[in-house]
Protein backbone atom coordinates (compact mmCIF):
# COMPACT_ATOMS: atom_id res chain seq x y z
CA UNK A 1 0.00 0.00 0.00
CA UNK A 2 1.34 3.45 -0.89
CA UNK A 3 1.33 6.41 1.41
CA UNK A 4 -0.57 9.52 0.32
CA UNK A 5 2.72 11.46 0.12
CA UNK A 6 4.49 8.88 -2.05
CA UNK A 7 5.22 9.94 -5.59
CA UNK A 8 4.41 7.49 -8.36
CA UNK A 9 7.19 7.23 -10.90
CA UNK A 10 6.13 6.39 -14.44
CA UNK A 11 8.51 4.65 -16.84
CA UNK A 12 9.97 6.88 -19.56
CA UNK A 13 8.13 5.05 -22.34
CA UNK A 14 4.77 5.60 -20.66
CA UNK A 15 5.48 9.29 -20.22
CA UNK A 16 6.64 9.66 -23.82
CA UNK A 17 3.61 7.81 -25.19
CA UNK A 18 1.25 9.86 -23.00
CA UNK A 19 2.88 13.15 -24.01
CA UNK A 20 2.66 12.38 -27.72
CA UNK A 21 -0.92 11.14 -27.34
CA UNK A 22 -1.84 14.28 -25.43
CA UNK A 23 -0.48 16.48 -28.21
CA UNK A 24 -2.05 14.38 -30.96
CA UNK A 25 -5.40 14.60 -29.23
CA UNK A 26 -5.10 18.36 -28.77
CA UNK A 27 -4.14 18.94 -32.41
CA UNK A 28 -6.93 16.64 -33.63
CA UNK A 29 -9.54 18.40 -31.52
CA UNK A 30 -8.37 21.86 -32.62
CA UNK A 31 -8.55 20.78 -36.27
CA UNK A 32 -12.04 19.38 -35.65
CA UNK A 33 -13.22 22.59 -33.99
CA UNK A 34 -11.69 24.89 -36.60
CA UNK A 35 -12.99 22.87 -39.52
CA UNK A 36 -16.46 22.72 -37.99
CA UNK A 37 -16.43 26.48 -37.39
CA UNK A 38 -15.32 27.09 -40.99
CA UNK A 39 -18.14 24.84 -42.21
CA UNK A 40 -20.87 26.33 -40.00
CA UNK A 41 -19.80 29.93 -40.65
CA UNK A 42 -19.58 29.34 -44.40
CA UNK A 43 -15.88 30.21 -44.53
CA UNK A 44 -15.19 27.12 -46.62
CA UNK A 45 -17.34 26.02 -49.55
CA UNK A 46 -19.09 22.70 -48.99
CA UNK A 47 -18.77 19.70 -51.26
CA UNK A 48 -22.46 18.98 -50.70
CA UNK A 49 -24.59 22.09 -50.20
CA UNK A 50 -26.39 22.11 -46.86
CA UNK A 51 -29.68 22.78 -48.63
CA UNK A 52 -29.43 19.38 -50.41
CA UNK A 53 -28.79 17.34 -47.28
CA UNK A 54 -32.44 16.66 -46.31
CA UNK A 55 -33.15 15.15 -49.75
CA UNK A 56 -29.91 13.13 -49.71
CA UNK A 57 -30.01 11.76 -46.16
CA UNK A 58 -32.86 9.39 -47.03
CA UNK A 59 -30.66 7.36 -49.40
CA UNK A 60 -28.42 4.39 -48.56
CA UNK A 61 -24.75 5.32 -48.36
CA UNK A 62 -23.91 3.95 -51.81
CA UNK A 63 -26.58 6.07 -53.46
CA UNK A 64 -25.63 9.09 -51.33
CA UNK A 65 -22.02 8.79 -52.53
CA UNK A 66 -23.20 8.46 -56.12
CA UNK A 67 -25.57 11.44 -55.97
CA UNK A 68 -22.99 13.67 -54.30
CA UNK A 69 -19.98 12.45 -56.30
CA UNK A 70 -18.27 11.90 -52.97
CA UNK A 71 -15.06 9.89 -52.93
CA UNK A 72 -14.49 6.69 -51.00
CA UNK A 73 -11.38 5.51 -49.20
CA UNK A 74 -8.64 8.12 -49.01
CA UNK A 75 -10.22 10.14 -51.83
CA UNK A 76 -11.48 12.63 -49.26
CA UNK A 77 -7.96 14.08 -49.06
CA UNK A 78 -8.47 15.71 -52.47
CA UNK A 79 -11.48 17.54 -51.00
CA UNK A 80 -10.07 18.43 -47.58
CA UNK A 81 -10.38 22.12 -48.49
CA UNK A 82 -14.17 21.74 -48.52
CA UNK A 83 -15.99 22.69 -45.33
CA UNK A 84 -18.00 19.50 -44.98
CA UNK A 85 -14.98 17.27 -45.66
CA UNK A 86 -12.35 19.14 -43.60
CA UNK A 87 -13.52 17.58 -40.35
CA UNK A 88 -12.26 14.22 -41.58
CA UNK A 89 -8.72 15.58 -41.19
CA UNK A 90 -9.28 16.02 -37.46
CA UNK A 91 -10.68 12.51 -37.23
CA UNK A 92 -7.69 11.14 -39.14
CA UNK A 93 -5.29 12.95 -36.78
CA UNK A 94 -7.08 11.52 -33.76
CA UNK A 95 -7.14 8.04 -35.24
CA UNK A 96 -3.50 8.22 -36.31
CA UNK A 97 -2.09 9.63 -33.08
CA UNK A 98 -1.20 6.19 -31.79
CA UNK A 99 1.08 5.64 -34.80
CA UNK A 100 3.15 8.69 -33.90
CA UNK A 101 3.20 7.62 -30.25
CA UNK A 102 4.55 4.19 -31.16
CA UNK A 103 7.16 5.68 -33.50
CA UNK A 104 8.27 8.00 -30.70
CA UNK A 105 8.98 4.94 -28.53
CA UNK A 106 11.25 3.20 -31.06
CA UNK A 107 14.38 5.37 -30.42
CA UNK A 108 13.89 5.04 -26.66
CA UNK A 109 13.66 1.26 -26.79
CA UNK A 110 16.49 1.02 -29.33
CA UNK A 111 18.87 3.13 -27.23
CA UNK A 112 18.16 0.94 -24.19
CA UNK A 113 18.86 -2.20 -26.20
CA UNK A 114 15.23 -3.34 -26.09
CA UNK A 115 15.22 -4.38 -29.75
CA UNK A 116 12.18 -6.65 -29.28
CA UNK A 117 10.04 -3.78 -27.98
CA UNK A 118 11.25 -1.51 -30.80
CA UNK A 119 10.33 -4.22 -33.31
CA UNK A 120 6.90 -4.69 -31.73
CA UNK A 121 6.24 -0.94 -32.00
CA UNK A 122 7.26 -0.96 -35.67
CA UNK A 123 5.11 -4.02 -36.32
CA UNK A 124 2.10 -2.34 -34.72
CA UNK A 125 2.68 0.74 -36.87
CA UNK A 126 2.87 -1.46 -39.97
CA UNK A 127 -0.41 -3.20 -39.09
CA UNK A 128 -2.21 0.11 -38.57
CA UNK A 129 -0.85 1.56 -41.81
CA UNK A 130 -1.75 -1.51 -43.85
CA UNK A 131 -5.24 -1.54 -42.34
CA UNK A 132 -5.70 2.17 -43.05
CA UNK A 133 -4.45 1.80 -46.60
CA UNK A 134 -7.37 -0.39 -47.59
CA UNK A 135 -5.09 -2.98 -49.22
CA UNK A 136 -6.55 -5.80 -47.14
CA UNK A 137 -10.12 -5.09 -48.22
CA UNK A 138 -8.99 -4.42 -51.76
CA UNK A 139 -10.31 -0.85 -51.70
CA UNK A 140 -7.08 0.92 -52.58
Amino acid sequence: MTNPGDRVVQPAEQLRYATWLDWGTRVGLVVLLLSFAAYVLGLAESHVPVSRLPELWVHPVGRFLELTASPTGWGWLALVHRGDIAGLLGIAILAGSSVLCLLALVPLYWSRGDRAFAAICLAEVAVVLVAASGWIAGSH
